[in-house]
């Protein structure tokens, strides 16, 4: 989405920007380019595998622990 301000005859430049600025938070283009900065992306399928992976490991030590008696 394109926003457009013409220069009006006798307009200051900071009138101009003033304008230009009011018209693009109006038109919400700064809030959805903001969103999208930040916006976190979907993990791979191999960091998925590998965290499911890290997770069961750390199960299977603690549930070892645990028959040792040194974790309740």
């Amino acid at each position: 989405m394109a926003v457009e301000v013409k220069r009006r005859d006798s307009e200051s430049i900071g009138g101009l920007l003033r304008r230009f600025t009011k018209k693009i938070m109006r038109s919400k283009v700064l809030v959805e380019a903001r969103s999208r900065q930040y916006r976190a992306r979907s993990k791979s399928n191999y960091k998925k595998k590998k965290e499911a992976l890290r997770r069961m490991a750390w199960q299977k030590d603690m549930e070892k622990q645990r028959k040792l008696g040194k974790i309740e």
